[in-house]
């Protein structure tokens, strides 16, 4: 679906953004994963897949990544915005500089990155994918930071597809629900009974499991392709049905 194709993936090493390279590259995609870790062992040895370190907090971040990218691959035609993190605090607890480095990786890097490649995207026409979340649609207690700025997420995105149409470049997001990854699984393990929040949880989803990365990635994929190529402006949530089903009180 994206042979020839050259995609680049924030945090694209781990978690969900490993899901969605590994997707990427089973399509026949060449990936530069932009992030401050090194890749693994098994991405390191494909010859299809280039590093760069940068850490996405920093102004001169995105114009590193289009560099790179022109200079390993000789151009992009798939932006997968999907770096991000999260932390819980309340608005008693938040600081200035807690908001100001959340909007900065999860806000900012994704506009900025966008307006650093769009020379190499209108070449032959693009895809953007941003990673939003279902806290861009509803919340989780604290995390009042993340929540905004997975929604700003999703408004951009449709923005984006308004101005960038005429240029051949469509803008998509994901909304993730829950997805399996250490940290995911480490936040279950410290709850006072895992075995009841794990039961909890897959009751919220009438698929009957949670996520793993490679649908997300499945879904990067499709985006990506000319399978896709009547979609722009979309928020898609993938999260087996968790938004879908109403709480009942017993």
């Amino acid at each position: 679906m994206l042979n020839d194709k050259i995609a680049v993936v924030t945090g694209g090493g781990r978690g969900i953004g490993r899901g969605i390279t590994e997707k990427l590259l089973e399509a026949g995609a060449r990936v530069l994963v932009a992030q401050r870790q090194p890749l693994d062992e098994i991405l390191a040895a494909n010859p299809q897949v280039a590093w760069v370190e940068v850490d996405l907090a920093e102004p001169d971040a995105p114009a590193v990544i289009a560099r790179e990218v022109e200079k390993r691959f000789g151009g992009a035609d798939v932006l997968v915005n999907n770096a991000g993190f999260m932390f819980e605090r309340s608005l008693e607890e938040m600081e200035e500089d807690d908001w100001d480095r959340m909007m900065a990786v999860n806000l900012r890097a994704p506009v900025f990155l966008a307006k650093a490649l769009l020379p190499l995207l209108r070449r032959h026409g693009g895809s953007i994918v941003n990673i939003g979340s279902i806290e861009g649609l509803g919340a989780n207690p604290w995390h009042a930071a993340y929540c905004a700025s997975k929604a700003g997420v999703h408004g951009f995105t449709r923005a984006m597809a308004v101005d960038l149409g005429r240029d051949g470049i469509r803008c998509n997001a994901i909304a993730p629900g829950w997805i399996n990854s250490d940290l995911s699984h480490a936040y279950i393990d410290a709850q006072p009974d895992p075995a009841q929040a794990r039961a909890g949880l897959l009751k919220l989803h009438p698929v009957g499991r949670t996520g793993e990365p490679q649908d997300i990635g499945n879904v990067v994929v499709f985006l990506a392709s000319e399978a896709a190529a009547f979609i722009t402006g979309q928020v898609l949530v993938v999260d087996g049905g968790r938004t879908a089903k109403l709480p009942l009180p017993f």
